[in-house]
């Protein structure tokens, strides 16, 4: 399968990251974060099931979204609200050691043409988001940004349309 050896590679440093922090990536998860990887777009946890159901019969609901919330508290993978599907984290799956799930910033581009999603790490989003909720007297934990438009390729054709 074209690309499979990225993904090797991802759920390799996934396992040692695992590793390091002392919790246990099972067959069953490192499965379900393989399949999310090879979506290559954001997937929901039905698809995911169906998946499943190819390599293990039994899978059922309840198995799937175990888990999604392992791999969801271990900030490898992020669900999108908007389209109530998950895709894999780009800065865990560089392989970096982070200790700490989730703590970088992170926003995603949706675009309404095509749906491929995009995950960027902008600071400066993360600052504006704190500040607004700290003037409103809230202490903001965390936050997902989720923006929907067009990518370069659906803008232009758009754009070449209309002219």
């Amino acid at each position: 399968m074209h690309g499979s050896g990225h993904h090797l590679t991802s759920l390799e440093k996934v396992e040692a990251l695992c590793q390091t922090r002392g919790v246990h990536l099972t067959p069953l998860r490192r499965d379900v974060l393989r399949l999310v990887l090879e979506a290559g777009a954001p997937i929901g946890a039905y698809a995911l099931l169906d998946q499943l159901k190819a390599s293990r019969a039994k899978a059922a609901p309840p198995t799937v979204y175990r888990a999604l919330d392992f791999l969801l508290e271990q900030g490898l993978i992020h669900r999108l609200e908007r389209l109530n599907a998950f895709m894999g984290c780009a800065e865990a799956l560089k392989g970096h050691g982070n200790d700490h799930p989730h703590d970088h910033p992170h926003q995603f581009l949706i675009c309404r043409g095509c749906g491929v999603t995009r995950e960027i790490s902008d600071h400066d989003v993360a600052n504006a988001i704190t500040a607004a909720a700290a003037k409103a007297g809230f202490s903001a934990a965390r936050a997902t940004v989720e923006v929907e438009g067009l990518c370069g390729k659906c803008g232009d054709a758009l754009h070449s349309a209309q002219t």
